[in-house]
């Protein structure tokens, strides 16, 4: 099996996600998370579920993106 590209581990159960055509091997989804999860622009946590995107930026909530100068944005419709 491949190693975890995050951590170097050697692991019988490490799989391989695919994003924008290329091919990442992890041993766990956390080290899949730290590795491709896309950063909060505000408060620099790792994006793990939908998050708002706004003038090119993410943000994991629209408290952040309202705090970043983003207007118009909703958590819940």
């Amino acid at each position: 099996m491949p190693r975890c590209e995050t951590c170097g581990n050697d692991y019988d159960k490490s799989f391989e996600v695919v994003m924008g055509g290329r091919r990442h091997s992890f041993d766990s989804f956390e080290c899949a998370i730290q590795s491709l999860a896309p950063t909060c622009e505000h408060c620099h946590c790792r994006i793990i579920g939908h998050g708002i995107e706004a003038g090119g930026r993410m943000y994991c909530c629209a408290s952040c993106a309202e705090q970043s100068g983003v207007s118009g944005v909703k958590d819940r419709v």
